[in-house]
């Protein structure tokens, strides 16, 4: 099998889906535009071929590449990257090469935040009331029907980036001064708490692994208001909440993929669904599934990748595991040497310095801890958040 892998060395954690590929004979070859000598050493040692771009937001370099990578190797069977940045890319180039897989058409119903609503809505998915806009008179109108705040964002985006709340015509009036810069959709704020339904389906579109996440605040707020975030993963899915992530994983029609699904729990129980992405969840959560469930869904996935049997393969989330995030900067209460006497065997990641992609989102530096038991947990994230 020959595999186009595209940004291998970003985010930092997917190389492991590069060598667990290789561990199954894979043929990867990649595409990337960090220099190759810049890529980790297990990277390196796994990738066949690799081809340096200075950006890969250039598609006819990403054309040529993938072309003079067939040239070299013949049919090619699968592209990927796993990345938000470059779906669309990804199915651009599949078609062009007629590569099975997600298509541009697909990429436009799924991607977008009008086409994931409309997926939900014929699923039966409780999903906020939401309308692409261009100009103030249209934010207005949907006010008109649902009533303020409303939350405006692009219709395609990843991670709140400029994403803003409006509450009144002045605030939408001051909002829409500028025309807006590219596509975006109003919708109905929601007041809840933001929990995740993630995991991978196989070829026949069958869920093979499920896990939740539940963020300690919305990501939008973490980002306008500079908070620090803390997510982590909860060892039971509640019911109500697997019933609709089913829906609407069958509902979106993935095939042999990852995906990260986020729903609004609101104060009385109920879940209404936020947002579908076609890719596995955002920053180090791959790992928080491993140390959650003591399994490998690198290599699980590269066994779905491949068309290899998945076997019996089963798990149990045995432990809640945390992203406890700090922004530099900013004073806290407890040193980095008294945070890792205090965690102890807890802690078991570390990283000092996430790039800087990360920074807004998921802070610039980051423990992950794990406990059984989730009051420990939270125990974990007032030590560490706690300011000076």
């Amino acid at each position: 099998m020959n595999f186009v892998f595209i940004s291998p060395h970003f985010p930092p954690q997917y190389f492991h889906f590069i060598t667990a590929l290789r561990e199954r004979g894979v043929n990867v070859v990649a595409v990337g535009d960090a220099p190759f000598d810049a890529l980790r050493q297990e990277l390196r040692e796994s990738i066949r071929e690799y081809f340096f771009t200075p950006s890969l937001h250039n598609y006819d370099a990403l054309l040529r590449a993938t072309g003079y990578l067939t040239w070299r190797h013949g049919r090619i069977h699968r592209i990927e990257s796993l990345n938000e940045s470059w779906l669309e890319v990804e199915a651009r180039l599949r078609e062009d090469f007629q590569v099975p897989g997600l298509m541009p058409s697909d990429i436009q119903r799924l991607r977008t935040k009008s086409g994931m609503a409309e997926v939900f809505r014929q699923a039966g998915v409780p999903h906020p009331e939401l309308e692409l806009v261009k100009d103030a008179a249209q934010v207005k109108a949907l006010a008109g029907r649902v009533g303020y705040p409303l939350v405006l964002k692009p219709d395609v985006g990843v991670g709140a980036a400029h994403t803003f709340k409006v509450s009144s015509d002045v605030e939408v009036e001051q909002a829409l001064a500028v025309p807006l810069p590219t596509a975006y959709v109003a919708q109905a704020f929601v007041k809840g708490t933001i929990v995740t339904y993630d995991g991978l389906v196989d070829h026949e579109g069958r869920i093979l692994f499920a896990l939740s996440h539940e963020y300690s605040d919305g990501v939008m707020e973490v980002v306008t208001e500079k908070r620090d975030i803390s997510f982590w993963s909860l060892k039971e899915i509640p019911p109500a909440l697997d019933g609709l992530g089913r829906k609407a994983v069958a509902a979106l029609g993935l095939r042999g993929r990852w995906f990260h699904l986020e729903f609004f729990r609101l104060p009385d129980g109920r879940f209404v669904a936020l947002e579908a992405n076609l890719r596995p969840p955002g920053g180090f959560m791959t790992d928080m599934m491993n140390y959650a469930c003591e399994v490998d869904v690198y290599r699980l996935w590269a066994r779905i990748a491949t068309g290899d049997p998945v076997g019996d393969f089963r798990y149990t989330p045995k432990f809640h595991v945390c992203h406890i995030a700090r922004r530099a900067g900013r004073a806290y209460r407890h040193s980095h040497d008294e945070v890792l006497k205090r965690l102890g065997p807890s802690l078991v990641l570390h990283n000092p310095a996430l790039p800087s992609v990360y920074h807004a989102a998921m802070g610039s530096e980051m423990y992950l801890t794990r406990h059984v038991e989730l009051a420990a947990l939270r125990e974990d994230i007032r030590f560490i958040q706690t300011p000076a």
